[in-house]
């Protein structure tokens, strides 16, 4: 197994922006500071070309913070074009991460209008990101403008260019155990940017439906199982648990007092190709071809670590489905005319698989024997188990996942070694 030892990851960065070039009057500015002792005429005839470009219109290369730029307005308007009148465009936040990528992708296939919008946040390697951007969206043909949730001007910008008739939101600070590390991340992407984007969502006529991303961490302590929509959660066991179910009861502020036609949809541990590194799956296989020994978790009395892996392409088709069902909203420039859907909805797999089966798949599949040592979950804000109910999404959404941990798995591995292979990683 020797070949297998140089698969290791990362891949070079690649641009994703618009690098604008300095204009004429930048250029100028340095000249001027250079020739103080010019005779007179000559200093009033740079004058004179110095208020014409300072009269002159901005630059087309501008830089797109400065919203003057007509060249990323074009390409976000080609973008949002559907291919008929009847197709959703759909503004989709986190678009160049995991699950923001392959809806992005999805929903452009089938023709709908789609603009990305991601801030590429470095919480794990960007440079996989940015592979993403290239390899999957650019190449499906979506454009992405590189930017924040937590900007209104920015938000309001692209309302302003596109009617876009759906929001796909799967921007959030991920991750249960960097909260620990850094907890303001998570309020600020998970509670204010939601908030940011609902404020302008709720004022732009006609309002887009949301359909974001909450969590199956939201039902925390809870010990029955199946997970069902029903149950508690009131007793988060982690700050991003905490930041989603404040986002869940958010979601229904903005609803109530707005018409916002609102679906969330609680993620059960999705994996497969380009996902995400921080995730166990992931860096068991990166260690595992290291021969690095791996942590198994176990809960206290020996209890059994397991989680209901869901599949991307089953948690993508859920998510356009959502898109497909959902109501429109009822407000209009911020007042309400009347009630508007809400929903709160599993997307899961329904099949619970122990993290010692996850492991003993890879070794299968990497043929490398894994070296493991058992240890006790830290209270770090995982939890044993997870299990979803999916009899409400199968209603809603006609939604059934039909992928199993092992075919998912080899679709996974196959991707990792075609991807990482012969490359160093930071991960």
């Amino acid at each position: 197994m020797s070949p297998l030892n140089p698969i290791l990851d990362n891949i070079p960065t690649t641009p994703g922006k618009f690098k604008p070039e300095k204009s004429p009057l930048h250029f100028l500015h340095h000249r001027l500071r250079l020739h103080t002792t010019l005779p007179k005429l000559t200093l009033v005839f740079l004058a004179f070309i110095f208020l014409f470009f300072f009269l002159s219109p901005p630059s087309p290369t501008a830089p797109r913070r400065t919203l003057r730029s007509t060249s990323w307005e074009n390409h976000v308007k080609s973008s949002a074009k559907p291919r008929s009148r009847a197709a959703p465009i759909v503004l989709v936040t986190g678009a160049a991460g995991f699950v923001g990528s392959h809806a992005a992708v999805a929903l452009k296939r089938r023709g709908n209008g789609v603009v990305g919008l991601d801030n590429f946040n470095p919480y794990y390697d960007v440079s996989l990101k940015k592979a993403r951007k290239l390899q999957l969206l650019d190449r499906a043909g979506v454009f992405i403008v590189e930017g924040d949730i937590n900007d209104a001007v920015l938000l309001r910008k692209l309302f302003s260019l596109v009617r876009f008739s759906h929001v796909l939101h799967l921007a959030a600070q991920a991750g249960v155990r960097y909260a620990m590390v850094n907890p303001s991340s998570y309020v600020e992407s998970n509670v204010d940017g939601f908030v940011n984007l609902l404020e302008v969502a709720k004022s732009v006529n006609p309002q887009p439906v949301i359909v974001w991303a909450s969590s199956s961490s939201v039902y925390g302590l809870n010990s029955k199982v199946p997970f069902s929509e029903k149950d508690r959660t009131d007793q988060p066991a982690s700050l991003y648990a905490a930041t989603k179910k404040a986002g869940e009861e958010i979601a229904h502020s903005y609803n109530h007092i707005y018409g916002l036609s609102i679906t969330g949809l609680r993620f059960f541990t999705v994996y497969g190709p380009w996902g995400r590194p921080d995730m166990a799956y992931f860096f068991f296989t990166r260690d595992i071809l290291k021969r690095r020994p791996i942590s198994i978790y176990e809960g206290a009395g020996h209890v059994t670590v397991a989680r209901d892996f869901t599949y991307i392409d089953d948690v993508v088709k859920g998510c356009l489905a959502a898109i497909d069902t959902a109501k429109k909203s009822t407000g209009s420039g911020g007042k309400k005319k009347g009630e508007a859907q809400f929903r709160i909805i599993n997307l899961g797999n329904t099949s619970p698989v122990s993290v010692n089966k996850l492991v003993s798949i890879l070794e299968k599949l990497l043929k490398v024997k894994a070296k493991k040592k058992v240890v006790l979950m830290p209270r770090n804000g995982d939890v044993p188990f997870t299990h979803a109910n999916v009899t409400l999404a199968r209603k809603e959404l006609g939604y059934r996942p039909t992928t199993d941990l092992e075919t998912g798995l080899g679709k996974f591995v196959k991707w990792y070694l075609e991807f990482y292979g012969g490359k160093k990683s930071s991960w």
